[in-house]
């Protein structure tokens, strides 16, 4: 029984509004992205160095990278949660479902930091 609707306490909510938000961002910086090489037909590498070298576009692609993040780790525990269970891997599932999740957050923690080195330099 659901006693509090918008909880955010293990509730699934926030990892459902972390989804949606991230995804509307991800689409935005898609379409802003897309709609630069659009505009700008006869683009030249110091046009495309100006424009990502920006502060606010680098401010844009960083949030862009941590939302990417932040959606491919909800999604990517939901499969594990849902597929590596007891059912299908017998009684060392949690193990298997541990190195699973620890793999895709070691994985998601290189792409960022590897995205905020491309982006900012750092």
């Amino acid at each position: 029984m659901v006693t509090n609707i918008t909880s955010f306490g293990r509730s699934g909510l926030s990892d459902f509004i972390v989804q949606r938000v991230s995804a509307i961002v991800i689409a935005v910086y898609t379409l802003c992205v897309a709609g630069f090489f659009l505009v700008n037909p006869g683009m030249t590498h110091e046009a495309l160095l100006g424009y990502f070298s920006s502060l606010p576009m680098k401010m844009f692609s960083t949030l862009a990278l941590l939302s990417t993040a932040a959606h491919a780790w909800i999604g990517m525990w939901t499969v594990g949660t849902d597929y590596i269970r007891g059912h299908y891997f017998g009684a060392h599932a949690t193990v298997y479902r541990m190195f699973y999740q620890f793999g895709c957050m070691f994985v998601l923690f290189v792409y960022v930091l590897w995205g905020l080195l491309i982006f900012w330099g750092i």
